[in-house]
Parts: C-alpha cells; structure tokens; sequence
C-alpha cells in the first residue's frame, strides 16, 4: 500500500480553524485531499486528526478517516514523525503492507500533483529514505543579519560582507508540503533533513508557508494571482 498521511489537529492557536477554514472557496484542508487525489499515486489518503469537524470535512472530500488521533499526539509539542508513526502502526495492525508513506500538509494551497509524482519516482529510482519538497532561498542567508540586544545590527557571518551574491553558495529550505519516506525510516524516527534525503525543487512562487494572517492573506493573493494567469492562458 502506497499511504497518504495529511495530519491535521484541531488547535491552531495563531490561525483559529486554520486547517478548514475557507481558502479562495474551499476548506483549506480540501486543496491538499485534492491533490493527493489528482496525482494517483495513492492506494489510500488518510487524514490523521483529533477534530471532528476537520474528519467530517476531510471525508466529504474523499479522504479517510479511520481513527481518532489519540490526545497525546494533539498537544502543540508534538512533532509530524510520531503522528505518522501513529498512522503507519495503525494500518500495520489491521494487516495493511505499507510500502511507501507520504506526509502531506495540511495547510498546503500550492501543492501540485505532478511534484508529488515526481517525489514518488525519486523514492522509487534512489536509495534515500525521504524524498521532500523543497526551494531555495530568494536572498543569499551567508548576508543575512540579526537585531542585536541593543537594538544594533549585526551580521551572522560577516566574512562575507564583502562577498558578491552570485559567489555565495544557494541555499534551500524545506517547502512545507509533503515528505515522502520509506516506512521503516518514519518507524525508526530517522531525521528527514539529513544525507539519506533528496529533494524536490519547487519554484519559489509555489511556496507559502502559513503560520500568520499576514501570511494567509499573502497566500491567497498569490493563488488568486495563478488562477487568473492561467485562465488568461487558455
């Protein structure tokens, strides 16, 4: 069985609701059952939550819900690894063979199918235990600098004060949308951000991550702004 985990808890605190409320007309967590749906690579997607409103939810838009994620694991202290532990460990029960597992988000607007397709070949041609998604930074963070005590700037690394930005090495961080991995490397609690990993590269404008309603309004600018470049496409 090819598993797709969308964890998705009941208490957000910055964003009340966050992972059902309404984005661009849909429940949020609706854009990301969509994709999981779209790319087909799944033989189940599963939501893994502790909300009964967010299971209603997730079920009127194809999804399972086959059980309650237990309180322990819905505290804002727990980590994504032990929630999709909890839901390969579940299916192992019930005598499911878990060959591949993919943790998607929640609150991932942006997700494309055809980067999830990708993710899953890369699993399958690599020997990798976590295939993620991805994209670099749009400044270079060897220039990047910090607030001092004072109230003073600082550098994090001024030896490269002087340095021109397209000498500097690129750097990437995590895209916030979905981490494939082999079922024995979530078991074990094998880190995802290490030399067993690759990474699906996305463009930067199919990244937002969504902590603050700074950040929500920014996203569904964004979404808004791509629904209206493809249609003026067609």
């Amino acid at each position: 069985m090819r598993l797709a985990v969308i964890p998705a808890r009941g208490g957000s605190k910055r964003i009340p609701g966050k992972n059902i409320k309404p984005f661009c007309g849909q429940p949020m967590i609706a854009r990301s059952i969509e994709a999981a749906h779209e790319s087909g690579c799944f033989d189940r997607i599963v939501v893994s939550t502790d909300d009964p409103r967010i299971a209603d939810i997730a079920e009127q838009f194809g999804a399972t819900v086959p059980f309650q994620r237990p309180a322990v694991l819905s505290d804002d202290h727990t980590g994504t690894i032990p929630v999709i532990q909890h839901a390969i460990n579940w299916h192992k029960d019930q005598g499911h063979v878990i060959r591949q597992v993919c943790c998607i988000y929640a609150t991932a607007p942006f997700l494309q199918p055809e980067y999830l397709r990708k993710g899953q070949a890369m699993l399958d041609s690599q020997r990798v235990d976590y295939v993620f998604a991805a994209t670099s930074y749009a400044f270079p963070i060897q220039r990047a600098i910090r607030l001092t005590a004072n109230g003073r700037v600082g550098m994090f690394n001024p030896e490269h004060f002087a340095t021109r930005s397209q000498d500097l090495e690129e750097a990437y961080h995590d895209a916030g949308q979905f981490y494939w991995g082999r079922p024995e490397a979530w078991l074990a609690g094998n880190i995802i951000f290490g030399n067993a990993s690759a990474a699906v590269l996305l463009p930067r404008h199919r990244v937002q991550d969504i902590d603050t309603e700074e950040d929500w309004q920014r996203a569904e600018w964004m979404f808004k702004a791509m629904q209206a470049e493809a249609g003026s496409a067609r």
